[in-house]
Order: C-alpha cells, then structure tokens, then sequence
C-alpha cells in the first residue's frame, strides 16, 4: 500500500508507482519509445494483497477471497508448503519461512479498475475460446486427463498432433506463444538432455577452446539429430580447418544412449564480455541504469549469444533447441556444477582499494592489482583524476593467468591541482594499441550462479581533515560491514575480537573503543555472554559503540546496560532528511570534531534503520529525523555514561556511508570511538 502500513519507504514507493502504471497503461501518447515494439493495453484490474502480520491486519471480511495452498501429488506437498522453501533460499536477507501445509485465504482489495465477483479474471477469457479454437482447449484437456508421469513419452504422438493444430491458428501472437511452450513440452516428454561444456569457466574473445557436446533422449518414438549448427558467434574447428557452416550429424538417437561429440570452438574476437545487460554502460544519473534495447527489458539476465543449435526429428516434425556454451567441473562435494562459460577481458585492474585517504603531507599511497588472460609485454600503466595524469609507469610485462600487485606512491606535487576535499583517481593500461579499463568483480554463493560485472577501476581520495583522540580499536564481527577496512586505512589500530578476548573485561582494556558489527547480536550467537563482558569493559572506562540489530533472532534482548526496545520499521529512508541536534551540547558531536549540518549532506541511501522505539531515561538522545510526512524519530543513536566509561547504541546506516566515503559520517564516527578521551 502506498502509505505506513508498507512498512518503510520503499515499498509505500512500489505501490505508487505500481498504482500510476496501472493509470498510464493504454495511453498511446505515452512512453511513444515503446510503443514503436510493444502495443499499448489496458489491464482490468489493479489489486493489493492484502495480509497479517505480526501486529498489523489489513485484511477484510468485504475484500476478495482466494482459496490457496492446495495440495499437488505430483510435488508430494501443498503450494503453501513450496513457498516456504522458496522464500527460504532467499537467503541473503535471512528470510526464512516457515513451511506450511494446508489450505489458507488470501484477501484481495480491489485499488483500480473492475470489480470482481467469482475471480479475479472476471470479464478477462483465458481459455483457448479467445482466439475461436475451443476444439484446440478439448484437446489440451483430454491428453492431460491421459498423462502418465511414468511414461511421459507415450504422449508424444497426441502432442504432435496437437501442434500440427495448433500451426493454423490464426491469431499470430498466440500461435508462436503456444508454439514455443507446446515445443518444450515435447523436447520435455522425449527426456531429451543436451549440454555443450568446456573445462574451464572463462575465455577471452579469439580463444580456442576444446568443448564436449553430449545428448540424450529417453522415448520409445526415435529422436533423430538432423545437425549442429554453431552460431555466428563462435566458429567450428573440425581436424584444424574453421567450419562457419553445419555439422551434418543425421543419427538417431538410440533410447536411453548417450551421444558424445569432441570439438573445439574459436569464439570470435569481438565477443562481448559477460555481464548484466543494465550495466554494460556507465549511466550519467545515479540510480538509473541505461537499457540498452527493450528487447531485453524484464529479463533476468543478459541473453547468451554463445550458442550452438541443434535440429531435431522427432516423428515427421522438425524441432530445434539452442545448447548454450558452458562451464562444467566435478565439486568434490557438490557433484557436477555446470555454469556460463563467462567471457573476461584480457586484462583486469583496478586499485586494491576504492577509498583511499593521503597522508598528512598530502602524498597518496595505492596499490593497483592486475590479473592478466594474456602475456603483457611493455605495456605502460597511467593513474589520472579529473583534467589531467597523476602519473606513468612504463615498461610493464606480466606473463598470462597471473595475479600482480603494484604498489604507487604519488608525490604531493602530482595532487597539487586538486584543491577538493575528496576526488577521484582512475587507472588503465595500455599495450599494443589496446587499452584496458575495466575491473572484474565476482558474486559466488553455493545457492546462485557464479555472477561478474565490470566497473571503471577507480578509487575516491579523502583528505584527512577529521581528528580522532583515540588510537587502538576492538571490533566485533557482525554480518559485514565497512568499520575495520575504514579505520586502517585512517591510521587507527584495529584487532577483530575473538572467544578468548572476552574471558575477561580486564584483556579488553588496552583498547580505547570497542564498536560491534552491524547485527551483531542477530549472528553471532555468543552475544550474549559477551555483551556483560563488553558491558564491564565500558564501567572500567571503555567506550562501547554498538550498530544496528534487527528484532528477528536475536541472541538476546539486552542489547544495553539499561533497556532499550528496537523497532523493526522504525527507520528513515531519505538520505537527505533533515536532522535536527537533539543534545546540541554533547560531547559527540562537538569533540574531537565539531559536527555540523554540512556532515550530512550527500549521504546515501538512507539515514538509519531499526531504530529503538522505547528506552530508558538514562539514555540521552541525539537526533530527531523523520522521512517526509512521517512522525520524528528520536531512537537513531543513544548515549549513557556507564561507571566510567560510555554506551552508544547507533542505528546511523555507517555500513552504507562509510565505503562511500562520505567524509560526514566518518568524523561522526571518530566523535563516538573518542568518547573516553
């Protein structure tokens, strides 16, 4: 819903949004653009589901109801019970769902359009009796009240049949829609299994790569592959000779017998390199990403032009399928992982660090890292910021599959034309007429695909103007954040604590802050014998920082010396809300800097999250800010005096500014780790 019963901001935003499409949809004067590819329509109906949960029902006796969760033999579960596992995998945000068998109501409250009585497709005709072909819909109906799931093959001569049917519907976007998903069913009931892989997971545009093509069909009704052709991308290498053309195979495939076909392929030079199609180009609008056709627009990856199709007979029809190339290895766990062959530049760089910060002299140390696909020889490496070269090096040879560090320092002489109080560097390299610009990054979690994206190899530079009286610093490892790698590259002392360090409050003394890692008490479970510890520690004079935790799992509730009660939608999604100096007085925000307006200005993403809702009177807090036309919230960061030491509880999102570089929040930061000082 577009107001507070979302939640938080942006999903108030998705139903507004959603709500002005629904509006728009079927006005031809409107996104034109498209309109060019895509016929505008109206849709009948605009819903929103409406739900329970925790506290909060918006749900309705007078709303629409649908009946769901019903069970499916063929799964050996309810559809209740497949979405629990479903919302499991989604695991990035520790979302697990309780997996529930049964039947349960949805509510459906109508927003826009035509009401509804019996369905929520009333008025709307989704049999085949829309394009004039009820016989087509009886016959759909009779090979499914025949289908064996233990013989799907003997539906074949039915199937076929029925596309010669549908081949004369008249209608063309429903001919080669139910075309398509009728061909997949019959590839599906012939147990045809194609896969083309190679052995390594990736390649440059111009190598040659030996691949293995196996196929497979499991039907008493023959398979015959006609011939390979392998796509304009790639070229065939048969006995040393390049083949543009077919692979006349014409064998038939032999139930349940696997063929095998040893090859290589030449992929051609210009192949493009392997990434989402939204971040092929570097958008001028943050937030926006740049199409490049909308041909590719809701898909959920960028399509693989690496393909080799195959043309089956199957009965007196002819099918073809589109084999993509592929990575396949043997995990000595996992068993068989086959991936996307991903496509790589020759050379990827980029600075080891993307935030970098100059001595007090104003020189800069960096280092550049480099993995090569292919030898380099003589070839020069250039580090420039806006307008102009910072410096060269020249006469560069790295040998291919290797991984180099370069280190730089760069004289103050080479910054002193940048007067800005942050700035960028970039770095490329350049060899025999080629230039290298590009960075590789890899997203590798056992429950997805291995993903990569490039990025221009910069680094954002900060000069030191932030004081911070204390020096050695104790971290508590949460979910992941920025707060260790920031403060050595400020010149602070950072340890990560571990088991034996919280035997005693009195080993923790050396350090002159401890902060926790966000969600801290969420995962690490040992929270709660180590937060009295921590606790002591602040009492004998420490300084005790903790960040944001969520109300889901916690390892206890006594996340404070004194009570505090989060709340779990309490936060404030507008990186540019106003704050308001609750306790303009403190020592945080005036010592060892003086905290401003300005240190919030150009923030990112949002201001803070999960902020407490309720707590003690010895607390003080610090600021008041609000998203627009919502309640002030007061809860972001808490401060108390403890025995002789300080507690700060902070819901300020320094996870999100920090690897920006937003020179704001780090002086903030510096004010809570120097406290004691």
């Amino acid at each position: 819903p577009p107001n507070k019963d979302a939640g938080h901001g942006q999903h108030a935003a998705s139903a507004i949004v959603g709500a002005e499409a629904f509006k728009q949809a079927g006005d031809n004067n409107k996104y034109t653009e498209q309109l060019k590819y895509y016929p505008a329509y109206s849709p009948k109906r605009i819903f929103w589901n409406t739900y329970k949960f925790g506290d909060r029902n918006t749900t309705a006796e007078d709303q629409f109801k649908l009946t769901v969760g019903d069970y499916e033999p063929a799964m050996g579960m309810g559809t209740g019970e497949l979405a629990g596992i479903s919302r499991s995998i989604h695991r990035s945000q520790g979302a697990g769902t309780p997996s529930v068998p049964g039947l349960v109501t949805e509510y459906f409250k109508l927003v826009d359009g035509t009401p509804v009585i019996n369905s929520l497709f009333d008025g709307i005709d989704i049999t085949w009796g829309r394009v004039g072909r009820k016989d087509i819909g009886d016959g759909i109906k009779t090979i499914l009240n025949a289908f064996n799931y233990r013989q799907p093959d003997a539906s074949l001569p039915a199937l076929l049949l029925l596309r010669k049917k549908i081949i004369t519907v008249k209608d063309d976007y429903w001919r080669e829609e139910k075309l398509a998903e009728l061909d997949k069913i019959i590839l599906d009931c012939t147990g045809l299994m194609a896969e083309l892989f190679a052995k390594q997971p990736q390649a440059t545009g111009g190598a040659t790569i030996p691949f293995t093509l196996q196929v497979i069909a499991r039907s008493q009704i023959p398979v015959k592959l006609m011939s390979i052709v392998w796509k304009k991308t790639a070229a065939l290498v048969v006995g040393g000779a390049t083949q543009n053309q077919d692979t006349l195979i014409g064998v038939t495939i032999s139930n349940d017998s696997l063929v095998k076909i040893e090859h290589s392929i030449t992929l051609p030079q210009n192949t493009p390199v392997t990434e989402p199609y939204w971040l092929s180009a570097i958008s001028p609008n943050p937030g926006l990403f740049i199409m490049p056709s909308y041909f590719v627009a809701g898909q959920p990856e960028t399509p693989n032009t690496l393909l080799a199709t195959l043309t089956l007979k199957i009965g007196n029809e002819i099918f073809t399928t589109d084999v993509p190339l592929s990575y396949k290895k043997l995990d000595p766990v996992k068993g068989d992982v086959v991936e996307q062959l991903r496509i790589v530049p020759e050379v990827s760089l980029a600075f080891a660090s993307n935030l970098l910060i100059t001595n007090p002299d104003g020189s800069l140390e960096a280092n550049v890292k480099i993995h090569t696909y292919k030898d380099i020889k003589n070839a020069d490496l250039l580090i420039s910021t806006t307008g102009f070269n910072v410096m060269e090096m020249k006469h560069i040879s790295i040998s291919a599959n290797m991984d180099t560090i370069i280190p730089v320092h760069i004289k103050p002489a080479a910054l002193a034309n940048n007067k800005e109080k942050e700035f960028y560097l970039s770095v490329m390299m350049r060899e025999d007429g080629n230039t290298y610009n590009k960075y590789q990054h890899t997203i590798q979690y056992s429950h997805i695909p291995t993903l990569q994206y490039f990025t221009a190899p910069y680094a954002k530079v900060l000069h030191h103007n932030w004081k911070c009286a204390a020096k050695k610093i104790g971290y508590v490892e949460g979910a992941g954040d920025y707060i260790p790698t920031l403060l050595r590259l400020a010149g602070l002392e950072v340890d990560i604590l571990k088991e034996g360090d919280f035997a005693d409050a009195t080993r923790l003394k050396k350090y002159d802050a401890i902060i926790t890692g966000i969600r801290a008490v969420n995962v690490e479970k040992r929270m709660n014998t180590w937060l009295p510890v921590l606790f002591r520690y602040a009492e004998n004079g420490g300084t005790l920082v903790m960040q944001y935790n969520t109300t889901q799992d916690m390892a206890t509730t006594k996340i404070g010396p004194y009570p505090i009660t989060l709340g779990s939608d309490k936060r404030v999604t507008e990186e540019d809300a106003k704050i308001t100096f609750t306790d303009p007085k403190s020592k945080l925000l005036n010592y060892p800097n003086k905290i401003t307006d300005a240190d919030f200005n150009g923030w990112v993403q949002e201001r803070g999250l999960y902020f407490a809702t309720k707590w003690d009177d010895k607390y003080t807090p610090l600021f008041s800010m609000h998203d627009a036309g919502e309640d002030p919230l007061t809860g972001g960061t808490l401060f108390t005096k403890l025995g002789k030491g300080n507690y700060i509880y902070t819901s300020i999102s320094f996870s999100r500014q920090l690897p920006a570089g937003n020179t704001g929040a780090i002086r903030l930061l510096m004010n809570f780790l120097s406290a004691g000082k």
